[in-house]
């Protein structure tokens, strides 16, 4: 079994209504083990004996008939997680204001040219996600990252959290 999270994009927020339990049913109904979720933001944790697209793909369909509507999800194993957090380039700076976005696939290498209306964020290119640094708060930001797109974004206190419920 492998040990993975499940980073949905743009649930309980904007108007599309989740709830943890349904997502928990929801994962539980596609054979997953383990099931839990961490806060309403639509993060599930799970086991399963599948690979990472493969997870993907069922869990995004579940989540389209479902919901009757597209969800993105972002996949990460167990140990991916744990390099998110090991891999932050800005850990002196408060987890609270630093945000990982996760992407499907490794950002292009012109991600950080592509950076528009930076005041005094700092961005960074990881493995497949781009780390944030918004000293002022995310919310007052004017940022935009071509490059996360159709990225989820979880501010470091929730990734640190996530990656140690997944380590068991």
């Amino acid at each position: 079994m492998t040990a993975y999270v499940g980073l949905l994009r743009g649930v309980n927020v904007g108007g599309v209504k989740l709830p943890m339990g349904q997502l928990r049913d929801l994962c539980e109904s596609l054979g997953f083990d383990n099931v839990r979720t961490y806060i309403a933001s639509g993060n599930v944790l799970f086991d399963v004996r599948a690979s990472e697209s493969d997870v993907k793909a069922k869990l995004e369909k579940a989540l389209a008939e479902h919901m009757g509507r597209p969800i993105g999800v972002m996949v990460r194993t167990a140990a991916e997680l744990a390099g998110v957090v090991a891999d932050n380039p800005f850990p002196d700076r408060p987890a609270s204001k630093t945000v990982a976005i996760f992407l499907d696939k490794p950002p292009p290498d012109a991600a950080l040219e592509q950076v528009r209306n930076r005041t005094n964020e700092e961005v960074a290119v990881g493995t497949r996600e781009l780390y944030v640094f918004y000293p002022d708060g995310q919310g007052r930001s004017k940022l935009s990252i071509d490059a996360a797109g159709n990225g989820t974004a979880r501010n470091m206190n929730t990734v640190a959290k996530l990656a140690e419920l997944a380590a068991g």
